[in-house]
């Protein structure tokens, strides 16, 4: 992690703040000055004008996996019947990180990690989410071609993506846009409907082992890959 969003996240003050901090030489890493875009490794020591500084707390920091049942829908408003917390119930506020419609079901990501969750939603970085479609008819060759290349839905056409045949009426596609209802609107203007849509995949993160209405949390190892997954991009900006 850079140094000056390490600072940042154990609260001590912004980004920008700790930029200062580090050109005045008030920073040092493990007794050494640090330098602008200098990293920060698990275990190593920080201080600032000599005073340690305590690391961000990871421990309070939460991160669920569920796999949503259709029927739910993806909002904090506890006063929506059906809303994702009310079914979650889980003791720490959380939020979901990007939508499922309220037909769809599959992986959801619900934190209170602001940084993660901005960073996996924004488009400009081009992560990853797949889901499995069924549809009402037989899928073509052309439908797939199409789904792509791009389809003209909300205005605009749709970003290049991957899709391929998983069977006779469904297929796989992986997206790194989120436009409003995006699958079943591109099906719809190919003249196909969508019966079930589930996700089954955020960057690092599979459905895989979790049942329907079920939810477990990040293991060590996704975590650790998904901050790098995150973090790799705004690196090298």
């Amino acid at each position: 992690m850079r140094i000056n969003r390490y600072i940042s996240s154990t609260g001590y003050c912004s980004r920008r703040a700790a930029d200062h901090l580090v050109e005045a030489g008030d920073v040092m890493i493990n007794g050494e000055l640090a330098t602008l875009g200098a990293k920060v490794k698990p275990g190593d020591r920080v201080t600032i004008r000599g005073q340690i500084l305590a690391p961000p707390s990871e421990n309070q920091r939460v991160y669920l996996l569920l796999n949503k049942p259709p029927g739910i829908t993806c909002t904090s408003r506890r006063d929506v019947p059906g809303n994702i917390m009310d079914f979650i119930d889980y003791p720490t506020r959380v939020f979901t990180v990007g939508r499922l419609d309220r037909d769809s079901r599959g992986l959801i990501l619900l934190t209170n990690d602001g940084m993660i969750a901005n960073r996996i939603i924004r488009a400009r970085y081009g992560h990853e989410k797949e889901y499995e479609v069924t549809c009402d008819r037989d899928i073509s060759d052309d439908m797939i071609r199409k789904m792509r290349t791009g389809v003209p839905i909300l205005n605009t056409v749709t970003q290049p993506c991957k899709a391929w045949k998983t069977s006779a009426r469904t297929f796989r596609i992986v997206l790194t846009q989120g436009l409003n209802r995006q699958i079943r609107r591109m099906c719809g203007a190919l003249n196909y409907k969508v019966l079930d849509l589930c996700r089954v995949r955020i960057m690092n993160l599979s459905i895989e082992g979790i049942k329907e209405g079920m939810w477990r949390k990040l293991t060590n190892d996704e975590l650790t890959e998904l901050h790098r997954l995150v973090c790799a991009k705004e690196d090298h900006e």
